[in-house]
């Protein structure tokens, strides 16, 4: 090999390694800010110097202002701790991106509160239906149901951890449209006003709006209730505070039946293809600093505190560090558009990477009259 070839080779490995950002592939924004964050292995007293600037230029771009001074110099300190969390996280998720996000002045704690949103306290029950077993010789080596028509925009649950209705509506949605040909935008606010569906083995594990829920419970209720309405007949409020305006005359989409997937990944992939998008958990610890590209971390919690939809997967997401082709999985999520890929999160598929294959739920549509 001609020396200076040999010298390129060298290079390239080292500048993936060190700027995992400039090379994964994923059209994220280029903001030097966050490369900044995610990039450079600067001493913390370096990086606390231009943490006002930084603190600046995160307020403009996300909207944010604070009452009183006090406020502002608590989230100060907040941004601060959470420019370290992302470049711990970078570490022990390099073949993503983590940097700023719009929630880089909350708490882990304020995080979990006001956009997380599945209950703890809930469980699938025992006895949950079974999703049978699928042959998976056919199943395509990458999919994607937004390329069939089968899910609605990235939505936005807001500061309320509501985030379980929209895994809800999310199946429902793709199921209904299997079922129709056609693709309605379903309520969340009808489950965060009228679904409390409780398990009556456990104390406080009802659906609870803004405290939290279940998907498969509130699949439960929305088949007990009849449906569930359009989104634009019952908007969404992010509160939790109304009376239920539920009317059974205008369902859009009603649930036939609903039925828990194996953990075999290849079982999951079989039965998005067959079924539509997915109600699943997760962890979401590293999506609080998510950019972009594909997260498969080092270590992650299997302990379930987010309801997302599972929409496809791919076979080669690019992974920089470990210099191999990276298989994932299509997560929506419900923070809106500017969060992540376009409201999108890829996680690698694996060993269970942060509990994405321990609650998995497909459900079946009924024919509507509407």
């Amino acid at each position: 090999m001609a020396p200076h070839f040999a010298l390129l080779i060298l290079s390239s490995l080292i500048l993936t390694t060190l700027f995992p950002s400039a090379f994964a592939g994923v059209g994220m924004r280029e903001d030097p800010f966050i490369r900044q964050v995610v990039d450079r292995s600067g001493d913390d007293n370096e990086n606390s110097l231009n943490a006002d600037h930084h603190f600046t230029i995160f307020k403009r771009r996300f909207g944010k202002s604070y009452a009183t001074k006090e406020e502002h110099d608590y989230r100060l300190s907040v941004f601060k701790d959470n420019l370290r969390r992302a470049r711990s996280h970078q570490k022990l998720d390099p073949s993503a991106v983590h940097g700023v996000t719009q929630f880089s002045d909350l708490t882990p704690h304020e995080f979990r509160r006001q956009f997380l949103g599945l209950n703890r306290r809930l469980r699938l029950p025992i006895d949950a239906n079974k999703a049978p077993i699928l042959p998976t010789n056919d199943t395509p080596s990458d999919f994607d149901w937004r390329d069939h028509g089968a899910v609605t925009p990235v939505k936005n649950q807001g500061s309320c951890g509501s985030c379980w209705s929209f895994s809800t509506t999310g199946a429902l949605e793709g199921a209904n449209f299997l079922a129709t040909g056609k693709l309605v935008s379903l309520s969340e606010q009808q489950l965060v006003d009228c679904d409390h569906e409780c398990d009556p083995e456990k104390q406080g594990s009802c659906d609870s709006g803004c405290n939290g829920g279940l998907m498969n419970s509130a699949f439960e209720y929305t088949l007990k209730a009849g449906g569930l309405m359009r989104e634009e007949d019952y908007p969404y409020s992010g509160s939790d505070r109304g009376t239920c305006k539920f009317d059974k005359k205008k369902v859009a989409a009603k649930v036939a039946n609903f039925s828990v997937v194996s953990l075999d990944e290849d079982q999951i992939a079989a039965n998005l293809v067959k079924n539509g998008p997915l109600a699943v958990a997760i962890n979401a610890v590293f999506m609080q600093t998510y950019i972009g590209g594909v997260s498969c971390p080092y270590i992650c919690s299997k302990r379930l505190d987010h309801g997302v939809l599972l929409v496809g997967y791919g076979s080669a997401g690019y992974a920089p560090i470990r210099m191999k082709e990276k298989p994932y999985w299509i997560i929506k999520n419900s923070w809106g558009e500017n969060w992540g890929e376009k409201g999108y999160y890829k996680i690698c598929r694996g060993p269970n990477i942060c509990g994405v294959d321990s609650m998995v739920s497909t459900v079946a549509a009924a024919s509507t009259s509407h």
